[in-house]
């Protein structure tokens, strides 16, 4: 069997600059449409005109391909469609102060409210002094004194009256009210008062007993007159007041006439006011400081402020809003304290609007990643949806940490769409883990990571690279650097076939690019430009691939490059450090001898091997059994290791390269070490695709570079991973002089027939090899071990018979 080494038109198709008709993006329309996102658009907008209760959304896809932008556009187009969403305030419980009072209005209204009560207070703090120090109420108040003191002074005229009458006096002394007998207008002595007949002393007892309890009475009645002269001045406050607040009000009440609970809210303020005039009181200047206002207690208009919490006034469609740092009281709001004298107070003007709050009656975009990096924040959101209904409690009451009175806050209906982005390992893992999730987020809005390179796709590309270039204040690109950022998109997306929809990478190229052309002083960027662009970054993250090649060019990491050598093959594996990857080269070795069938992994046996790569050798291992061993068993203990290997080796691409050094081993068949190998390989010998090819073979290219003369090394690869080639231009370049090789393999046949330079040979109807092929070497060494084995076994029953 011929396999030719792939043409180096395979190896990086290109992208001409000649199909397009631009010179520069400055020419091209601005890209309206979202490339290659058909599936998650549809989604989305599925998601936002369904207006059924748990069909939220959940955009899933890698960070940096543009979910955010997109789904903002798509949202935005929405909302302007629709009204603006109303204001919410928080105004004082006038029966419980703790239970503040929400208020929905129009959107802007809330606002004015909050400015018509600022007004109304203003005025009604000049106002209702002015009146209560009127010449009116001043005549009404002294009336009411002078009628009190009338009504005194009338009864204890009539109780002085009698006491003359009976030739009696009241005195009034440091201990009250006394009545004493008098003659002749005279106090009697007690000595005097003793002198008299026993009659008169009687009589004398009677009256000033009956006098002094007329004026326990009329001290009894004293306190009432003084209650019912405080009623009736409470009584001409209100009826000032009412005339100071009244119209106010009713002007308020007129201007909110079609909204139900402000005019509720209106009328529990008037109350209030009529109930607390004495608030509104002129105190006397420099009566008091701001300490002495604090114990005394002083007069606060507080309660009668409007709380706006959401003003939307002046908004054009439903709100969108974006919580960079959701957490649990970003989200549903909190209640703030501020502290007084060592002590935390709070009231209703303290509390403060959460995400959900801002974006009531439109959209809410989260990430979910930072969602679940809060504490309590993802239970909090799935509460306020499935209650529909914001409830702003603090963590620390909810988890019983704090004592502090606070405020319980009326919820708020909610009519929100929740839009959650993030990876797709955190949408699959909540689908299977959180029963809530698939009840809550229906709508899932998968972002594509590639789409099709073909000519359509290529020019909306181009008019992609234009609009980012004018939206970021870049040069235009000119066609050369446009194919050229085409075909670093198509290696992104690690397919020459596909090209990437990663925005951020390619803006993150479009703008470096744009710096090496200023650094060049042109008007437009090249393909030089866009060049320079991807060696800097190469050249930012290769330090540790750069060590790697020191150390195997000088020898401390054993990798041969030229020469034959038999049970040994160059593997490649790929090593991922952040966002930069690089291909490693690796010597597999194995060995061979007389055992029981068994191939062991060496690097499973010390726990460095994962569970794929354990499953690759075991494949193996089974298809030398079914190929060479089917009538007798398979009499050999081989072993397999990568060598110099510190740490864990996962994946079942090596499994082609360690069969070719096993059966190396077997047939004594020297392989070349110019040469490298990687694939899979299934138990009928077929080789299978693998990750990472361009960067497996861009690696074994510069090590042999750097420790020799290009000239016959070749890669191995499989035949499905061509259309995955997408190499640098010096490989390329390398392939087209004849100095570097790539092959495509379908078969191990293949692959240990170029790796040895003999050919592998194919078996006839018995199941028998060419004589001098491959397999007819491993085929005989195989048959002479499962002899050697038998020999020793019947060889061992003999002795053991001998012996008994």
């Amino acid at each position: 069997m011929t396999v030719k080494p792939l043409s180096h038109e395979l190896l990086r198709p290109l992208c001409d600059p000649q199909q397009f008709a631009f010179e520069t993006t400055a020419e091209l329309e601005e890209l309206t449409e979202i490339l290659g996102q058909g599936r998650a658009l549809d989604a989305v907008r599925f998601g936002i005109g369904m207006k059924r209760d748990g069909y939220n959304l959940y955009a899933l896809g890698p960070a940096g391909i543009g979910k955010h932008t997109v789904v903002q556009q798509v949202l935005e187009k929405q909302a302007q469609q629709q009204t603006p969403a109303d204001d919410w305030c928080y105004v004082h419980n006038f029966q419980d102060h703790q239970k503040p009072v929400a208020l929905r209005l129009p959107a802007g209204r809330g606002a004015t409210l909050r400015r018509d009560m600022e007004v109304l207070i203003q005025d009604l703090r000049t106002s209702i002094p002015a009146m209560l120090e009127s010449d009116e109420y001043r005549a009404q108040v002294q009336e009411i004194d002078e009628e009190l003191k009338g009504k005194q002074e009338q009864a204890f005229a009539d109780i002085q009256k009698q006491a003359e009458q009976e030739e009696m006096v009241i005195l009034n002394t440091p201990h009250g009210f006394a009545v004493a007998p008098t003659r002749a207008g005279e106090v009697l002595s007690p000595k005097e008062f003793e002198q008299l007949s026993k009659e008169e002393r009687q009589h004398k007892e009677q009256v000033i007993n009956r006098l002094q309890e007329q004026l326990a009475a009329f001290l009894e009645q004293i306190p009432r007159l003084h209650k019912e002269r405080r009623e009736k001045l409470r009584e001409v406050e209100r009826k000032f007041t009412m005339s100071a607040v009244g119209h106010l009000i009713d002007e308020l009440k007129k201007k909110y006439q079609d909204l139900t609970p402000v005019t509720q809210y209106l009328d529990a303020v008037e109350g209030d006011i009529v109930e607390n005039v004495k608030d509104f009181r002129a105190r006397e200047e420099g009566a008091a400081t701001p300490l002495t206002l604090a114990f005394q207690g002083a007069p606060s208009f507080t309660r009668y402020r409007v709380n706006t919490l959401v003003d939307h006034g002046g908004a054009q469609g439903a709100p969108i809003v974006y919580e960079d740092n959701p957490s649990f009281a970003n989200l549903l709001g909190r209640v703030e304290h501020s502290a007084q004298f060592g002590a935390l107070i709070t009231d209703f003007t303290l509390i403060k609007a959460g995400a959900l709050h801002r974006a009531n009656g439109g959209y809410l975009m989260l990430d979910m990643r930072k969602v679940l990096m809060q504490p309590y924040a993802w239970e909090g959101l799935k509460r306020a949806l499935r209650s529909q209904e914001i409830s702003i409690e603090s963590l620390g009451q909810m988890l019983g940490l704090l004592s502090t009175v606070s405020l319980e806050p009326e919820p708020i209906p909610l009519d929100v769409k929740v839009v959650l982005m993030g990876e797709r390992i955190l949408y699959y893992l909540l689908c299977a883990y959180d029963p809530d999730f698939r009840e809550l987020f229906k709508v899932a809005a998968d972002f594509d990571d590639r789409v099709e390179r073909n000519p359509e796709n290529n020019l909306l590309y181009a008019r992609l690279i234009g609009t980012l270039a004018r939206k970021g204040g870049l040069r235009p690109f000119d066609r050369t650097a446009v194919a050229h950022v085409i075909e670093q998109s198509a290696r992104l997306a690690s397919d020459a076939e596909k090209l990437s929809t990663h925005m951020q990478s390619t803006a993150d190229l479009l703008r470096e690019a744009d710096y090496w052309a200023e650094r060049a002083k042109r008007k437009a960027v090249c393909a030089a430009d866009v060049q320079c662009a991807i060696d800097g970054q190469i050249r930012r993250a290769d330090r540790l691939r750069e060590r790697l090649y020191e150390e195997i060019k000088r020898g401390t990491i054993l990798i041969d490059s030229e020469g034959e050598k038999s049970g040994q093959v160059n593997g490649l594996s790929v090593l991922q450090l952040g966002d930069f990857a690089f291909g490693q080269p690796s010597r597999i070795t194995a060995t061979a001898r007389l055992g029981k069938g068994e191939v062991v992994d060496i690097e499973r046996e010390v726990e460095l091997g994962g569970a794929i790569h354990s499953k690759g050798v075991l494949i193996l291992s089974n298809f030398m059994a079914a190929r060479y061993a089917q009538n007798e068993p398979l009499s050999l203990s081989a072993s397999l290791v990568f060598e110099q290997s510190y740490g864990m080796v996962e994946g079942d691409s090596a499994s082609v390269a360690e069969l070719c050094a096993l059966l190396s081993a077997l047939a004594d068949a020297p392989i070349k070490q110019a040469f490298a190998v990687t694939g899979s390989v299934n138990q009928h010998g077929q080789v299978q695709a693998i990750g990472g090819v361009n960067e497996k073979i861009e690696g074994f290219y510069d090590v042999c570079k750097a420790k020799g003369p290009i000239g016959e090394q070749a890669v191995l690869i499989p035949a499905a991973n061509v259309k995955h080639l997408m190499l640098r231009e010096d490989v390329v370049a390398a392939a087209a002089a004849g100095q570097f090789c790539v092959y495509a393999i379908e078969t191990i046949d293949e692959a240990i027939s170029l790796l040895t330079g003999l050919p592998a040979g194919a078996a006839d109807a018995h199941g028998n090899f060419p004589e001098g092929s491959v397999n007819y070497r491993v085929q005989q060494r195989l048959k002479e071990l499962s002899r050697l084995r038998k020999e020793y076994s019947e060889g061992g029953k003999e002795g053991s018979e001998q012996r008994s």
